[in-house]
Order: C-alpha cells, then structure tokens, then sequence
C-alpha cells in the first residue's frame, strides 16, 4: 500500500468540497486527463465519473466509483483504467488538524492483475506521484488554482 499524506491549511468541509466536484479530479489526479461526464448523484456511494487518463499518446477512458463516503472525513473510490493501467482502491482520509487538514491517501491495487503496477516495489513511485496529486489538491482547496465543473 502507498500512503501519501500533506497537512492543509484548511478546513476538511472545503476539502470535501473539492472532491464532491467530480471536475477537479481531470487537475488534481496525475495522470488523469479529461473528466468525461458524472453521475448526477456523484458523490454518493455507487455513484461514478468517467474519465480519460494515461501517459501521453497512451489514453483508455474508464470510470471511478465511490465505495464509501463519510463526508467530510472518508472517501474511497475504485480507480478503473483498463485494459492499460488496470484499477486501484483510493482511500482518502480528512482529520482536522490544529487550523488545517491532514489528508492521508492509500492506494491499492483494486485486482489481482493490477498488482503488477501496484505493489511494495512500485509504492515509492506511486507516493510520489500521489504527492504531486495532493499538493494539486491543496491548489483547488486554497483557490489558488481552480477548474471549470461540469
């Protein structure tokens, strides 16, 4: 599992307003290219948004579903890219910390051929790549970045 964590300095409710966005996912997500459309009732459990990702010329459109949500303090998705990227389980936990937010993200593999890419040996790629996504997300959280919804 990778295990990626940042303190924000803001509140958890904002920060879940962000994620309630299915839009900023196509920022803050590295490797996540274009949010396609999204279910009207995105972010409640079994709700998803279809997306692009990938890396370059390589792009698969799939979707993310949402597992749980305890808003504003858990959400955990199932991250779909196949047949490429195969799929992964994102859990993202808000606690309030002193006037800010620790975000603690894990990351999975969601089956058993997804291993390949998700493993002991590739967590330290993934938790970096997850720190780039963090920090995008502290970006929307603050406003000092902000994309269009959908």
């Amino acid at each position: 599992m990778a295990r990626t964590e940042r303190l924000i300095p803001t509140s958890p409710e904002r920060i879940f307003e962000v994620l309630s966005d299915p839009a900023s996912y196509g920022y803050w997500v590295v490797g996540s290219d274009t949010i396609r459309d999204a279910d009207g009732a995105w972010p409640a459990k079994g709700s998803r948004f279809h997306h692009r990702v990938g890396v370059g010329p390589i792009k698969v459109n799939d979707d993310t579903e949402v597992l749980t949500i305890d808003a504003p303090r858990l959400l955990r998705l199932h991250a779909r890219a196949r047949p490429l990227f195969g799929t992964a389980l994102v859990e993202l936990m808000l606690e309030r910390r002193g006037g800010g937010t620790l975000v603690t993200m894990d990351e999975t593999a969601g089956d058993l051929l997804s291993r390949l890419a998700i493993n002991p040996l590739t967590d330290p790629l993934v938790k970096r790549r997850n720190d780039v996504s963090l920090r995008r997300l502290e970006e929307l959280a603050l406003g000092t970045k902000t994309v269009e919804s959908l």
